[in-house]
């Protein structure tokens, strides 16, 4: 559950981003996700809200992320995360990210302004009162705007099983490379009906966490949304799944094959 909500947002859909028209996502838009442990254990929820907002007097998407235990695993792992990002609405390149999470007593709480032009990252640490600099990749993106260029990015007639798409991200005070191969098709029996997605392999670093590299699959909505509706995590211990339960606010039509 501790690492749910960074794999929920960071790896849930895929140059420069398409022009707002074209964009797979709008202001009002809104995902809530249910999480299960082991495929039995109800172990949580994560929302993803999209708003209209201004930065230093430019027009930007303001997403919230949450995410936060629930049911028995609370009582002996209780777990609070709050993720916001604020993008600029042409290149959806970041201005400011904030993470401020507690997760079972482990508390963080991270402002980190982005320097596009001059490539840096100016790192406020709240809880350790440290601020720092750090040197970024050209259009850089944090967890939560990664989220959003990547899914604009998804071009469905073009993609073939076994193509790879990379992208560069900045987390608390480090880069990160991500990768992500598409797998192919599936029909999805979802909470709204049978819906034709598109699978992919999220690569994560293996270890305490994951059993290995390959250890996560996604499925998201092979339509103009691009909807995430499934994660499925093979942890060191156990599993962990993230379905996608209500939705509102999207920006196209979402396509179900057969309903329940």
């Amino acid at each position: 559950m501790k690492k749910i909500l960074i794999i929920l947002l960071a790896i849930v859909t895929m140059s420069t981003a398409k022009a707002q028209e074209d964009s797979a996502f709008q202001a009002g838009e809104w995902f809530r996700f249910e999480m299960s442990y082991s495929g039995f254990l109800k172990a949580g929820n994560a929302t993803l809200t999209v708003k209209d907002d201004t930065i230093d007097g430019k027009p930007v998407y303001h997403v919230v992320g949450k995410g936060w235990t629930t049911g028995a695993i609370k009582w002996f792992f209780k777990v609070k995360d709050r993720y916001e990002s604020y993008f600029d609405k042409t290149t959806l390149l970041p201005y400011k990210f904030i993470r401020d999470i507690d997760e079972g007593g482990h508390k963080k709480d991270i402002e980190i302004d982005f320097d596009q032009a001059n490539r840096k990252a100016h790192v406020h640490n709240k809880k350790k009162n440290r601020k720092t600099i750090v040197d970024t990749k050209p259009n850089v993106q944090d967890m939560v705007s990664m989220y959003y260029y990547l899914r604009n990015k998804i071009e469905i007639a073009t993609l073939k099983p076994g193509d790879e798409i990379k992208t560069d991200m900045f987390f608390d005070d480090e880069n990160y490379g991500f990768k992500i191969k598409y797998l192919g098709e599936e029909i999805l029996d979802t909470e709204f009906g049978k819906v034709k997605t598109l699978k992919f392999r999220p690569y994560v670093l293996a270890g305490r966490v994951f059993k290995e590299e390959e250890s996560l699959t996604l499925w998201v909505s092979k339509d103009k949304n691009k909807v995430p509706l499934r994660i499925q995590a093979d942890l060191a211990v156990g599993s962990l799944r993230a379905d996608l339960d209500a939705f509102k606010g999207l920006k196209h039509p979402f396509k179900i094959i057969a309903d329940n």
